[in-house]
């Protein structure tokens, strides 16, 4: 085998002159240290490899450091790309955390809006009604669970996924960061290993050209002594600086495969493990949130199933039959059918009798029909005989009287009832406290260090006062009751009245709205007859000298009374508007109840016109309450009707 131009140098003879290889020793130890590194790196280069297979022995798992260890770049974009996926997941839940929100205020808006109103109370017995607000209820409750629902998906799985999303942009951020210092460093090493290699590359070209000048010279005979030394010198000098370019290339490139076996053996993989950790913590996170954001919705999903058992069963408790028989019990008047009219012969009849009959007739009509289908909606226009007596009942707060004479006699009973349990309830509670603050009493008396017993006394005289009142209250309504329930229905009926009047019988329709028998209130209210026969002569009644008067009324008789009576009978749902403005004619002194003074030349509102009774209704301002009403004969104003 030829040797190599390293070995022919250092086997080559010294040349016995000069002392030019003096450092020859130093210099195959130098060259014999450079062979046996080469045989160490190689030895190296098989331990790594050996390392290597190891390692992937023991990272059978597909662990991204091993198996991904060229593929930075893409690892970043799919982490940046999953915790993107992330934040529109937590996107998605707070939509529809306000979709959830906005459906329940919604529904709890709806629930409120359709709440029966209190002028409805009355229709919250008919099933439909029970049933409809029932199932408001459970509407109610459906919309707190999904505000439950709403909460829950806040409270829970948006704040879970916000913190998750936030610490893995943290954590990936800190890997890449680490991944890109160890790939700084290894940059930096291999600079250093091609620039050292490029120094002993130059440095190795130079000493051969030194050696092949020191040989030529050392051949040219022309040269002399001195001018081979100084090139034997020069050789010397580049074969030292190659030596030292070759040690520090061997320097440099030794550190670069240690810095580089360790960056993809175990610093790049520890990076690329924690971002594959990262990833599966996001991924597992993802999986969660899901799964809570289901559970948050069927933890409910009992109690809206019940909810809706409640609807089915609040629609299920709908009976059109009780609801039936409800409306009868309501709007039943008790009042029986008319009988038959009976046939007015012309020819035997007085023509005056046959008119107020005629009269008497259409009008009884009108109030048998508004008297049964409305009758807890009217009130009875107090008639012109009434405005003479007195006032027997004093009206509630809704309008209607004391003893409810001016319903139906069904509707009458029914209330009357209802007020006796009411005050029962009533007498009860308040003889249940009266009975306590009596022990109270007799406990402080005792023992006074508990209390005064006199502090008790007062309170004990109020409820003995208020119970006593109550009982007045019973008793009087029981009687009201008493009388109700003796009253014949046929009797109470306007259209039995009707009858009445034409078989030619003389009852009296007071503001109760009830015909009763002249003599049975005889001791309360005087005679029909007797005040009109007192009244008649004078303007105040409004009859002998009104142009309104019926004709053949005379003195007055008792079928014209009861005519009158019965006939005033409208809507006072609302305020009366004026329909003109009268002036007074004459003075008008009011001694009666139901009607109002006036002077000569006074200008009035004309709020209702004469009925045919003989009276006008006015009514004129009034500083300190606000409007004065009542009635004035009609003869003594002048009328100027509104078109």
């Amino acid at each position: 085998m030829p040797e190599s131009r390293a070995e022919k140098y250092i086997n080559r003879k010294p040349i016995p002159s000069g002392g030019i290889y003096k450092n020859e020793k130093r210099r195959k130890k130098r060259v014999r240290a450079l062979v046996a590194s080469g045989s160490r790196r190689s030895s190296y280069s098989s331990n790594n490899k050996l390392a290597e297979s190891e390692n992937a022995a023991q990272n059978s798992n597909m662990s991204w450091g091993t198996e991904l260890w060229d593929q930075n770049d893409n690892l970043a974009m799919h982490t940046h790309r999953g915790i993107e996926g992330l934040d529109r997941f937590a996107s998605f839940l707070r939509d529809r955390v306000a979709i959830e929100a906005e459906y329940a205020g919604k529904l709890r808006r709806l629930v409120k809006n359709y709440q029966p109103k209190k002028k409805e109370e009355e229709d919250n017995e008919f099933t439909t009604m029970q049933a409809f607000r029932n199932m408001l209820k459970e509407v109610g409750d459906l919309a707190g669970q999904r505000e439950i629902v709403s909460e829950s998906l806040q409270n829970q799985i948006i704040l879970g996924v916000t913190l998750l999303s936030k610490t893995l942009r943290e954590d990936r951020k800190k890997c890449l960061s680490d991944g890109a210092t160890l790939q700084q460093n290894l940059n930096t090493q291999l600079t250093s290993l091609e620039r050292a290699k490029r120094n002993y590359e130059k440095a190795y070209r130079d000493s051969e050209k030194a050696v092949d000048s020191y040989k030529r010279a050392d051949m040219d005979l022309n040269l002399s002594r001195a001018e081979v030394e100084r090139y034997k010198n020069v050789m010397t000098t580049k074969i030292q600086q190659s030596d030292d370019a070759k040690n520090e290339y061997a320097n440099q490139l030794q550190k670069t495969n240690n810095l580089q076996q360790q960056h993809y053996s175990m610093m790049l993989p520890a990076v690329l493990n924690r971002l594959q950790e990262l990833d599966e913590k996001r991924t597992r996170g993802f999986k969660e949130f899901i799964i809570g954001a289901a559970e948050a919705e069927s933890s409910v999903a009992p109690i809206i199933a019940r909810c809706m058992e409640g609807i089915v069963k609040a629609g299920e408790s709908i009976d059109e039959k009780e609801d039936s028989s409800k409306v009868i019990e309501r709007y039943q008047s008790g009042f029986t059918p008319p009988r038959d009219i009976p046939f007015e012969d012309l020819s035997k009849s007085d023509p005056d009798a046959v008119h107020d009959s005629h009269y008497s007739n259409s009008t009884a009509n009108h109030l048998t029909i508004r008297g049964t289908m409305s009758a807890n909606k009217l009130k009875k226009r107090v008639g012109i005989f009434n405005i003479f007596g007195s006032n027997k009942n004093s009206l509630t707060a809704d309008g209607q009287k004391e003893d409810f004479s001016d319903l139906p006699p069904n509707q009458r009973r029914k209330k009357l009832q209802a007020k006796i349990t009411e005050l029962q309830q009533k007498i009860a509670q308040e003889t249940n406290a009266r009975d306590g603050l009596m022990k109270m009493k007799i406990v402080y008396e005792a023992n006074s260090s508990l209390g005064n017993p006199m502090t008790v006394e007062g309170q004990l005289n109020e409820s003995e006062h208020k119970l006593e009142k109550l009982k007045v209250d019973l008793k009087k309504y029981q009687g009201f009751l008493e009388k109700a329930n003796q009253v014949q229905m046929a009797t109470s009926s306007p259209q039995a009245n009707r009858n009445q009047l034409q078989n030619g019988h003389r009852t009296s329709r007071h503001s109760n709205g009830s015909a009763d028998d002249h003599h049975d209130d005889g001791d309360d209210q005087p005679d029909d007859a007797g005040s009109l026969s007192s009244s008649s002569a004078s303007p105040e009644s409004g009859l002998g000298t009104s142009h309104t008067s019926l004709p053949g009324s005379g003195q007055g008789s008792a079928n014209e009374n009861a005519i009158g009576e019965d006939t005033y009978y409208e809507t006072e749902v609302e305020a009366l508007q004026p329909l003109g403005t009268c002036r007074a004619l004459y003075p008008f002194e009011a001694t009666s109840e139901g009607s109002i003074p006036m002077n000569e030349g006074e200008e009035l509102q004309v709020i209702e016109i004469d009925q045919g009774d003989g009276w006008t209704r006015v009514r004129r301002a009034n500083n300190s309450n606000g409007w004065d009403e009542g009635f004035v004969p009609t003869s003594y104003i002048e009328c100027t009707l509104y078109a």
